[in-house]
């Protein structure tokens, strides 16, 4: 485990298959307090997914009549292409890239629960590992709710896609705990939090909404374990330490921003509509330009524009890499804004709901220090 780069005991590891050092009785004896409040607050966002008191899966949607997404979000539906096709085409279209979607979340959701669950065989720390073991069970709730919920509308969930699966396959994989917490802890549960505050504020179905604000109530608390990390490791990298780090976070990042849901990964979807994949991605680059791309990167919803924040709050960019975001992001707008996150808010509000129901009327939600 050389390759760790560990500048606080808390986040000290071992190798997977060394349990004998998890045994040790002076281990026993180690245990941070940095992630204590976080699990306190466990129980102020409980949620049950097969309880319908927290969230009824048997409402109804017509997948034929309605969409899931609003069309306004399929970048398909914004080109000239989209005048060839039928109102019948728009809304499988729309709801057959909503069900890509919401399937690569259910798998980023696996991934995660994976995830954690590898960081409690190798964090020495009593604290850290509880951490992990809470988000574990949180992120087994919502694979099982993603996956039902996919199941009410579509049956089942459609293959990830490639780039992402190779992704989440590396970071799940590997053995460094910078890894999975920088591609993790804060890009990939950065990226959930922009996606599902978009799909809460947007989307047509109710139960998808309450689904996705519930699962913000955890998420909050994942992406907090991650700024912990950065508060105490980036500020004592060396350069070259500072550099790994920084150039792994840019690579996550491009292949996200580049590669991850593509025209080549919805040619199955296209084909099965009658539609060209080639005319869709010759329309898409037209439609798509890099200007383009930066006017919606304004929204402070804009997924991307989430993730270069995180990155940003976290230290993790400087001058050798800013340009790259740059070209996307304004840096200097980032840098001034305050550390809430987007989904903050709609998280607070959900744990007020699950503190009502879990019978926590009249306590201060713990759930104030996912911002702080």
């Amino acid at each position: 485990m050389t390759d760790q780069i560990t500048k606080d005991s808390a986040y000290n590891a071992v190798a997977p298959d060394d349990f004998g050092a998890m045994i040790e009785v002076d281990r026993y004896g180690q245990r941070s307090g940095a992630f204590n409040k976080i699990i306190s607050a466990t129980h102020d966002h409980f949620w049950d997914p097969l309880d319908k008191r927290y969230l009824d899966l048997s409402a109804p949607f017509d997948l034929k009549t309605q969409t899931i997404l609003p069309q306004e979000m399929i970048m398909e539906l914004q080109t000239p292409l989209a005048d060839n096709w039928d109102a019948q085409t728009k809304i499988d279209l729309t709801n057959g890239i909503g069900h890509m979607f919401l399937s690569n979340i259910l798998h980023g959701e696996q991934a995660a629960l994976s995830l954690s669950a590898s960081l409690v065989h190798i964090l020495l720390d009593q604290g850290a590992a509880e951490y992990a073991a809470n988000q574990a069970r949180e992120e087994a709730r919502h694979v099982t709710a993603f996956a039902m919920y996919i199941d009410s509308r579509w049956g089942k969930p459609a293959p990830c896609t490639p780039v992402l699966g190779n992704l989440l396959t590396e970071m799940v994989s590997s053995e460094l705990v910078y890894k999975k917490i920088v591609g993790m802890q804060m890009l990939v549960e950065g990226l959930a939090m922009g996606a599902f505050a978009t799909i809460y504020n947007h989307s047509n179905d109710p139960m998808l909404r309450q689904m996705t604000q519930l699962v913000m109530t955890d998420e909050a608390f994942h992406h907090k374990f991650g700024k912990i990390w950065a508060d105490k490791t980036m500020p004592h990298l060396s350069d070259a330490e500072h550099n790994t780090v920084e150039d792994w976070a840019q690579q996550v990042f491009q292949t996200l921003l580049f590669n991850m849901f593509g025209p080549g990964e919805k040619a199955a979807l296209y084909a099965s509509l009658g539609i060209d994949v080639d005319e869709v991605k010759e329309a898409l680059a037209s439609a798509f330009t890099d200007d383009a791309r930066r006017a919606r990167m304004r929204s402070s919803t804009n997924i991307m524009r989430v993730l270069c924040k995180t990155l940003v709050k976290a230290g993790i960019i400087t001058d050798r890499t800013k340009s790259f975001y740059a070209t996307f992001v304004d840096m200097d707008e980032l840098a001034a804004e305050g550390d809430e996150m987007v989904g903050d808010p709609i998280a607070e509000d959900g744990i007020r709901f699950l503190q009502m129901i879990n019978g926590g009327e009249g306590r201060t939600p713990s759930s104030t220090l996912a911002a702080e």
